[in-house]
């Protein structure tokens, strides 16, 4: 693993500057405070908010009074249909011109806002609905027929009638504390688990400051689905920045892309991993062919590789820069600009962020020495509130001295951290979280799936590719026709990215002594290492997509 520094100054005026980051940081959280009107009311009217093109050659820039008049409008909506402070509504919405006016419109009437993404399949949409006890989705015409068995109100926002209502509405006052977001995570055991943020949260993302350096004007790009994470849209919009949305014909087109970031001339950027290498795949030389303004790119959600980092300073003439967090709390670590890069690694924590790698028994390890990444409970704003419904779970995760990421990383003598890997199941793949027990319970709903285990494999494109385990029921016999059905299968029922690209089949799939699957166990076979504890049986048999 590379230590050496790549920085455009000396490295002591670096860590001087990193200090200095720190002394002078400190959190400003209001007592009362509304998410919605920070974002949405600082700004004059006649300013530009977001800036959308597509394939085509269509543009549209939305203006500040735009956004304003359409999320007071939506909030009056939704105000009219009985929505209160406190209830929970699902917005269902592609990036389209006014889903950041929506998704604000929502939290001015104080209820919880529940994200949800379109790449999703419809079960898992309506148990989020179901789960967070939703009274209204929010979704657009086209999508109106995912909301099927939805027993609250549907709200179609191309309905004429939102348009023709006057924009005034008076935001709600709520405290900083009072919940705002229910974002969905996947865990290695059980269903998708809620993640309530407050008011607050936003204030806690400062990675814009300090990773992003945004500034008012700039003009940036976020790569990824505004559903599952919303600091990437209302943190550069608070900023004032303008949010450039590049909508492509289908699937990803970097072409397309470099070329619209090049004419709107975007400064700052929030890649991933994939992302790079799926542009560097397409467009080798995408810094020669498309001319950029760029001043800061930063990259999250899975480790970011050095041959990365080469080539998109060979390109653009910038160090990337990595930073590091969870969907319960990010960032946590970081790299930023005018402080020494150490390719590969994650960074230093951000100002503000008590961060420290713990082992098994909670002891702070020294440099060098692998531990866990935890973050210190209630030390930041960005801090959960807990787990929607789920009290004995939040006081676990969240009601400690510590919240633990359970993920394992390597700090050096001068404070970089070096990511290792996993300690639970979860699998990252192109930058999405992916938890095997909602894969494996579509498996099982196949006719020829007896049962299933799902592990993330490494992969050269994607960071890992979800890979499912098989075992079939009696009638059925494996080949790469079934295999393809059953990757094809959870594709429908679930999502895109999170259908198994690998399928083995499997005599008897590795136990624990209480029943449960040995995922460890699997991954040790896939590799050609000991299996930490071997399932009886023949040699496995390997068919699928590959």
């Amino acid at each position: 693993m590379s230590t050496g520094v790549v920085t455009a100054e000396p490295a002591h005026d670096g860590e001087a500057a990193y200090r200095r980051l720190v002394e002078d940081h400190h959190w400003s959280v209001p007592e009362r405070y509304n998410m919605a009107a920070d974002v949405a009311d600082r700004h004059p009217g006649d300013r530009p908010a977001l800036i959308f093109e597509d394939h085509t050659g269509h543009r549209e820039e939305v203006s500040w009074q735009q956004v304003q008049d359409r999320s007071r409008q939506i909030a009056a909506h939704l105000h009219a249909l009985g929505v209160r402070k406190g209830d929970r509504v699902g917005v269902l919405l592609p990036q389209r011109p006014d889903t950041p006016a929506t998704y604000l419109g929502v939290l001015r009437t104080g209820a919880i806002l529940v994200t949800m993404s379109l790449l999703w399949a419809d079960e898992p949409i309506r148990y989020r609905l179901a789960d967070s006890g939703a009274t209204v989705l929010l979704t657009e015409t086209a999508a109106v027929h995912r909301a099927g068995g939805f027993d609250g109100t549907v709200v179609d926002v191309d309905d004429p009638a939102i348009a023709a209502r006057a924009p005034e509405f008076t935001t709600v006052d709520t405290a900083a504390d009072d919940p705002a977001l229910i974002f969905y995570t996947s865990g290695t055991t059980g269903a998708a688990k809620g993640i309530v943020h407050a008011h607050r949260t936003l204030l806690g993302h400062n990675e814009f400051r300090y990773c992003h350096d945004l500034r008012p004007g700039d003009v940036f790009y976020g790569a990824g689905d505004w559903a599952w994470s919303m600091a990437k849209l209302m943190g550069p919009l608070r900023a004032g920045a303008v949010h450039l949305v590049y909508r492509p014909a289908a699937g990803f087109d970097p072409p397309g892309l470099l070329a619209a970031m090049s004419r709107n001339r975007v400064t700052t950027a929030l890649v991933n991993p994939t992302f790079l290498r799926k542009m560097r795949q397409e467009v080798p030389d995408a810094g020669r062919r498309h001319r950029q303004a760029l001043r800061a790119v930063c990259c999250s959600n899975e480790p970011l590789t050095e041959d990365l980092i080469d080539w998109f300073r060979e390109q653009f003439g910038l160090t990337l820069l990595d930073y590091y967090g969870s969907t319960e709390s990010y960032p946590l670590l970081g790299n930023f600009p005018g402080v020494p890069v150490k390719p590969g690694s994650m960074g230093r924590p951000l100002p503000g962020w008590d961060v420290a790698l713990l082992d098994e028994d909670g002891r702070e390890v020294p440099a060098g020495e692998a531990g866990e990444i935890c973050l210190r409970a209630e030390s930041n704003p960005q801090y959960p509130l807990g787990y929607w419904q789920r009290p004995e779970a939040s006081a676990e995760t969240f009601g400690g001295t510590w919240y633990h990421t359970k993920d394992q990383a390597v700090r050096d003598e001068d404070g970089y951290f070096w990511f290792l890997g996993r300690t639970d199941d979860v699998i990252k793949t192109s930058g999405y979280r992916v938890g095997p027990y909602e894969v494996e319970a579509v498996l099982r709903d196949h006719p020829a799936v007896a049962d299933a285990g799902v592990v993330g494999v490494p992969d050269p494109l994607r960071g890992q590719v979800v890979k499912a385990w098989i075992e079939l029921a009696p009638g059925h016999r494996p080949s790469e026709a079934l295999a393809r059905e059953i990757s094809e299968h959870a594709r429908r029922a679930h999502s895109r990215f999170a259908c198994p690209r690998l399928i083995e089949f499997i005599d008897e799939l590795p136990r624990s002594a209480t029943g449960k699957i040995q995922r460890a166990a699997l991954r040790a076979r896939d590799l050609g290492t000991p299996t930490p504890s071997p399932a009886a049986g023949t040699p496995s048999r390997k068919d699928g997509p590959r």
